[in-house]
């Protein structure tokens, strides 16, 4: 499950554009060189909150190509400032970024309700 999950998380950091150090703070801060590792493909067991931070990412990507069906726009959503009182004007990144997997947590909580469910 690891080695899927881990290509599965870069796909969508290449779908958002992120930059080394959002998909570090996305993925919770593993070592430069063990993130480096994961980047070439050489992932090994993933620990559990790895696993879940990445299942959100894939949740919220769902949610948002289901959303959005203009796919630019789907993936160019978390970049974007957003008026909802959850992010006070910052783009979602932003969020997910500085508070984590809490952060996490919130968008995709978010987003699962505008689309209407956990489907």
């Amino acid at each position: 499950m690891s080695g899927p999950a881990m290509r599965s998380f870069f796909q969508i950091a290449s779908a958002w554009q992120l930059q080394n150090r959002d998909q570090m703070a996305l993925l919770g801060w593993p070592a430069e060189s063990t993130f480096f590792k994961y980047k070439a493909g050489d992932v090994g067991t993933l620990g559990y909150d790895m696993l879940i931070r990445i299942s959100l990412l894939l949740g919220i990507y769902k949610d948002l190509h289901i959303l959005y069906p203009d796919e630019a726009l789907a993936d160019r959503w978390v970049h974007l400032p957003n008026a909802n009182a959850l992010f006070g004007g910052r783009p979602a990144l932003q969020l997910m970024v500085d508070d984590g997997i809490d952060g996490l947590y919130h968008v995709r909580r978010l987003l699962d309700a505008r689309r209407g469910g956990w489907n």
